[in-house]
């Protein structure tokens, strides 16, 4: 990951350069200590990751992050900063970031969270692959590997449920129908492309509609319990990890508003995108 740092203190910038280069964590593309700069950097540099300080004099860290996604909207970011305020972190998530450090630096938290955010950058990327890329396209040791053996089948339906749970949605009605649906997908990856959910669930129900309510539901579920887990701590390692996974962290930002009292509107889910995600996870990748 190319990785790009902004701060006004020249030492935290030097910290991180340590850390990051020590721990093997990435490539620094390049660093600012300036807002304005940073944004002009960006344009050229288009980096995987950018770690932002929030209090900067001419522009702050939420500033700058809400010009630079226009610019590198791809990009994750990483917002760096001594305030505690509960509200001002909501802000920074709210203008786009996926974590938020508290200084002074911690090397192994500043480990973590880059860990977390490239995770995160390669399932979000596997998955706009999965939704691009047909079977017939696929190399044979693709398909082999989609071919699992059976008990890497049960390691990776236990890697599933174990997801389930975290999400507090293991003891749902449609959590059995969604376990179901990733072992079928699993042995036959050629039906993950065209196949709709209806197309999926009749494969195992005489009323299909009925088991696709199910899932929908449970899923539905998940969003809620990780939208709670977001107003409660926005640094909520599950909430931090799916959010922008297995849902649209802009939709799970929705159901939050939804709960707070601040819209009328739920956040949406792509069931597809949430099942194409636990079949990731299943696979390790």
């Amino acid at each position: 990951m190319n990785i790009y740092l902004l701060d006004d203190d020249k030492n935290v910038l030097n910290i991180l350069k340590i850390i990051i280069k020590e721990r093997k964590l990435g490539k620094v593309c390049g660093f600012a200590t300036d807002g304005s700069d940073g944004l002009e950097d960006l344009e050229h540099l288009k980096p995987d990751i950018v770690m932002v300080d929030m209090l900067m004099p001419k522009m702050d860290g939420i500033t700058f992050i809400k010009e630079a996604r226009k610019k590198v909207p791809d990009a994750a970011y990483i917002m760096l900063s001594q305030v505690s305020s509960k509200d001002i972190i909501g802000a920074a998530y709210e203008a786009g970031i996926q974590f938020y450090i508290q200084k002074p630096l911690n090397s192994i938290e500043i480990e973590n969270v880059i860990t977390n955010v490239t995770k995160n950058l390669t399932m979000q990327r596997t998955l706009e692959k999965m939704q691009n890329i047909f079977l017939t396209e696929m190399s044979p040791p693709v398909r082999e590997k989609q071919e699992m053996e059976e008990d890497n089948m049960e390691s990776s339906l236990a890697v599933v449920q174990k997801i389930l749970k975290r999400l507090g949605i293991a003891g749902e009605a449609g959590s059995r129908d969604i376990l179901q649906i990733v072992e079928y997908l699993l042995k036959n990856p050629e039906q993950m492309q065209e196949a709709t959910l209806n197309d999926w669930c009749s494969h195992f129900s005489d009323v299909p509609k009925s088991m696709e309510q199910r899932i929908r539901r449970t899923a539905s579920a998940g969003m809620v319990n990780l939208a709670n887990m977001g107003i409660e701590d926005y640094g909520n390692e599950t909430f931090s990890e799916y959010s922008n996974t297995l849902y649209n962290f802009e939709q799970v930002k929705k159901e939050m508003d939804y709960i707070r009292g601040k819209s009328e509107k739920h956040g949406n889910i792509k069931i597809k995108n949430f099942i194409h995600g636990l079949i990731l996870y299943s696979q390790g990748d």
